[in-house]
């Protein structure tokens, strides 16, 4: 039972770690203003979410990577909205 036990709590712990450290950044934040500041990045954004379509409405699994390729690619959207929104939400304070 110990075995099972302790790994669920550290996935839990995880877990919730992640979820308040994200939970109150708005990664909306600001963006369009550094969007000017980092059109690379931006245009990437919008070239990852192109694809997310694409693979969301294409008619076959990729060899069964699809999931998890839109799982990842919605995560780096998120984490470079997080970086754009950094600096403003900093220079804000």
């Amino acid at each position: 039972m110990k075995k099972i036990l302790n790994p669920a709590i550290v996935v839990i712990a995880f877990a919730i770690g992640v979820f308040f450290t994200t939970a109150f950044i708005n990664p909306q934040q600001n963006v369009a203003s550094e969007e000017s500041e980092h059109p690379r990045i931006a245009k990437a954004i919008t070239q990852m979410q192109d694809a997310i379509d694409y693979m969301e409405h294409a008619p076959h699994d990729f060899g069964g990577h699809k999931a998890v390729a839109i799982a990842d690619t919605k995560a780096a959207i998120k984490s470079l909205k997080m970086a754009m929104a950094y600096r403003a939400k900093k220079d804000n304070k």
